[in-house]
């Protein structure tokens, strides 16, 4: 009986060790943003970005590897200091935001590549397609903010097809060339507070 009161101790404190237990970590919007570029009649571009987004992110590993993120970005927030371009990106020809208001990121698996970069892999989800994309990820430091709190950072890359999630409208160029470029650049900056 003794022998089973001790495994039950011992099981109950690896349970609710510090170490093991998963860290939450919320977003602080003032400092974190999403933004994207798109070529513009081949040799220029447009850039713009999401102006309302959330990302959650909890983690039990110190080096993040077991990290799990989901990101809810609201596609009617599209902004590109264009109001004209803003309302076509909002409509069928792009984004759909009355059919489809959100845009949306879990991830599946996060691998260490370097003592400050990462591949993190999941899956997206813009108007009604799924498809699974690879982020380049680069880890800015961890660091206490002059109020005692735990603050990491991150800057995450990739490159989308957006012919792959519907959004198929364009204009040819006599030369051949397209209007809006087929490849979307995302560039997502963030940092979090350890809750």
């Amino acid at each position: 009986m003794k022998i089973l009161v001790l495994v039950g101790a011992f099981l109950l404190t690896v349970a609710i060790s510090p170490a093991l237990m998963a860290s939450s970590w919320k977003l602080d919007k003032a400092h974190s943003m999403v933004n994207f570029s798109v070529a513009h009649l081949v040799i220029s571009e447009v850039t713009g970005n999401f102006t309302d987004f959330d990302v959650t992110m909890s983690a039990s590993k110190d080096d993040l590897t077991d990290a799990s993120i989901e990101t809810t970005i609201k596609s009617s927030t599209i902004n590109t200091n264009n109001e004209q371009r803003d309302v076509h990106l909002k409509s069928d020809d792009f984004l759909n935001v009355e059919k489809f208001p959100e845009i949306r990121f879990k991830s599946t698996s996060v691998e260490k590549t370097g003592e400050d970069t990462y591949i993190m892999t999941g899956s997206l989800t813009i108007r009604d397609v799924t498809k699974t994309v690879v982020l380049d990820t680069k880890y800015r430091g961890t660091v206490k903010d002059p109020w005692g709190n735990t603050k990491v950072a991150f800057k995450t890359t990739t490159t989308i097809n957006r012919f792959e999630y519907g959004l198929k409208w364009d204009a040819v160029l006599e030369t051949g060339g397209f209007v809006a470029g087929e490849d979307v650049e995302i560039t997502l900056i963030m940092e979090f507070a350890k809750e």
